[in-house]
């Protein structure tokens, strides 16, 4: 089976799993309808499955194509044996999209676009699939540049795909883990408690655990933030929290309008809460 095939394969089988499971073990309370909601993701989604479909897997592959043949790229500046070579490629990829998530929360262009992610109301597995069309075109941008300044063979690129999907649906799921097995789990990937603290209305929190795959990122570069249980995180962005901002014409038009303020509610309030001081430490996950 081809590469491509197979991610797809994959990736739709770990969404339908996860959404059944949400529906018996789930992690927050929805606050709005459900299946209105998940229309308008996956029509959102399908602008942007389109364009990465059109730009992205083969600005991706054309450049996987020339770094294999040059060969180009930090992993063949040292003579690596291929096991290696695969880790280090495999975890630059990952890095460097912590590095791009990051970007699109702290340039005002790209987050623009982003933020058509961030005022899903609720949080669930469908939101691991909505990003906006113009996200994705510049993601096609980065791509290339990422996989280029890697030097990532081809295998190693088809396996990162594919974790990459399949965990960044997980970590969107609203599932109700164990919150022991989370704890362990969270220590080599991104789970649902972590990711849930990133969609948060406060603007502290929001601006936290920035990882796709592996959490070890947001530890080096000090943007972890796991202590703040989840029956206290409201989810979305204050600004756009109007019904009328998650209708499908105002998704998709609203990174060409006129900003609002995104941290301040319609009425001017600002969604704050206390830095915690009595909880465990920000590296602790909160149930």
């Amino acid at each position: 089976m081809r590469p491509a095939i197979l991610t797809l394969v994959v990736t739709a089988t770990v969404f339908v799993a996860l959404f059944v499971l949400e529906r018996f073990l789930p992690l927050r309370r929805r606050c709005s309808s459900l299946l209105p909601r998940v229309i308008l993701n996956l029509i959102i989604s399908a602008a942007a499955f389109a364009v990465a479909a059109i730009l992205v897997r083969p600005a991706a592959t054309a450049a996987l194509s020339w770094a294999t043949q040059k060969p180009f790229g930090l992993v063949h500046l040292i003579a690596l044996p291929p096991a290696l070579g695969f880790i280090a490629s495999f975890l630059l990829m990952d890095l460097t999209f912590y590095w791009w998530h990051l970007a699109n929360h702290r340039i005002g262009f790209l987050w623009r676009f982003h933020n058509v992610h961030h005022i899903d109301p609720d949080l669930d597995v469908s939101t691991g699939f909505r990003f906006h069309f113009g996200e994705v075109t510049m993601s096609a941008v980065f791509r290339v540049v990422q996989v280029l300044f890697i030097g990532i063979s081809m295998p190693a690129f088809a396996v990162y795909e594919l974790v990459f999907q399949a965990n960044t649906l997980f970590h969107h799921s609203n599932l109700r883990l164990p919150i022991r097995l989370e704890r362990i789990l969270n220590k080599v990937l991104v789970t649902p408690r972590m990711h849930g603290i990133h969609h948060s209305q406060v603007r502290r929190e929001t601006n936290s655990n920035y990882g796709v795959v592996f959490p070890w990122w947001d530890r080096v570069h000090r943007t972890l933030g796991l202590n703040i249980p989840q029956a206290e995180i409201a989810i979305g962005i204050p600004g756009y929290s109007q019904p009328d901002d998650n209708r499908l014409g105002n998704a998709l038009l609203m990174p060409f309008r006129k900003q609002r303020d995104y941290w301040r509610r319609t009425d001017g309030t600002l969604v704050e809460r206390a830095a915690p001081v009595c909880r465990q430490s920000s590296s602790y996950l909160a149930e």
